[in-house]
């Protein structure tokens, strides 16, 4: 890991609050906002200070934690309902990432287990705030672990396609999952080259995907979406990996809008397509693609870029967040246990299992 410059922590406790590296404001400007309450946790998931899946999980973590910090009652009955209500307004930001929920229940449970074992309003406050932390720090060791899996697939002088920003920024630090598969090659002495699709509309792979990469001097070309095909066409692209949102028991992957289509244009051209992922971001309990909820965002995300208007008033807008790949245009799914492949029902199964 000695390679890599940047080696940031988008999110991070602290005595005063959840620390957030504005990522709204890459690349031009490194902001970090202190958020002093659950409801700024909230609102930055919701507004995209933080993004990625596992990064949205491990933020919902601390912003529980946050929150029983603050409550000011003297019954463990009182703090559940908080937390309760706490657990709801987290819940209602970001539909699709899975994670979310993930630690959003991980925590409820953690609770619960404390409630039963008699602790007080005090010490379940810590043992809140310390689940949150062993959260985060899971969290980095997946991405270590995926990054080692994923970076034996990619061979030597490979070009490989990345779709919006599935790197240390979306995750709870280092690694990375689709950059992680990427850094981790390159840690094994291979030269690996990137080609990052811009991904409009709120141009993840621009402003994130290419300052991580040039911060750790790996190369990289952006290029915008529309141009993947001709790439691939023209032999340039060796092979693809992305990130995901939400995983489905079939394998079927949601990811950041545009996925799918560089997934067909893969399959076209006989490029194998990875998906990278943490096992948090894997829900046996949705059967397929079809049972994902799909986020959609503001209309102005469409028609401006910042503050600057792009498109005519009052034109009709659609703005999908995410879009679903089948399983069947899927070589592989990466996760901290290792490399799945189809059939995804009996393979993502056992991985946690074991």
């Amino acid at each position: 890991m000695t390679f890599m410059k940047l080696n940031i922590i988008p999110v991070k406790w602290t005595d005063e609050g959840v620390l957030m590296l504005d990522q709204r404001l890459l690349p031009t400007e490194e902001t970090w906002l202190t958020l002093k309450t659950y409801d700024e946790v909230a609102a930055g998931i919701k507004d995209m200070v933080v993004r990625g899946a596992p990064a949205i999980g491990v933020s919902a973590a601390y912003g529980i934690a946050l929150g029983a910090k603050n409550f000011v009652g003297t019954t463990v009955a009182d703090l559940e309902e908080e937390i309760a209500y706490i657990s709801e307004v987290l819940a209602a930001t970001r539909p699709t990432a899975v994670n979310l929920f993930w630690a959003i229940d991980r925590m409820n449970r953690t609770f619960q287990k404390a409630k039963a074992d008699g602790k007080s309003v005090s010490e379940i406050k810590q043992i809140l705030l310390q689940d949150s932390k062993d959260i985060h720090e899971e969290d980095i060791e997946s991405q270590r672990l995926i990054a080692q899996f994923g970076g034996e697939l990619l061979a030597d002088n490979d070009v490989v396609l990345t779709h919006c920003n599935a790197g240390a920024l979306a995750t709870g630090g280092v690694w990375g999952t689709a950059l992680g598969v990427i850094r981790g090659a390159v840690d094994q002495g291979k030269s690996i080259s990137v080609i990052a699709d811009e991904t409009r509309p709120y141009l993840q792979g621009a402003r994130l995907t290419a300052w991580e990469l040039m911060e750790d001097d790996i190369p990289v070309t952006l290029i915008t979406d529309n141009m993947s095909g001709h790439i691939m066409k023209k032999g340039g692209v060796h092979a693809v990996v992305v990130g995901s949102d939400r995983i489905a028991a079939n394998g079927d992957v949601a990811n950041k809008i545009g996925t799918y289509m560089v997934a067909v244009l893969a399959k076209r051209h006989n490029i194998p397509f990875y998906v990278a992922a943490p096992l948090s971001t894997v829900d046996l309990n949705t059967p397929t693609g079809d049972e994902i909820p799909i986020e959609e965002r503001d209309r102005q995300e469409v028609t401006h870029v910042k503050n600057h208007q792009l498109a005519p008033e009052g034109v009709g807008i659609t703005n999908y967040a995410f879009d679903v790949t089948p399983n069947d245009l899927v070589t592989a799914i990466i996760t901290e246990k290792g490399v799945a492949r189809a059939p995804y029902t009996e393979s993502l199964k056992k991985q946690f299992e074991q």
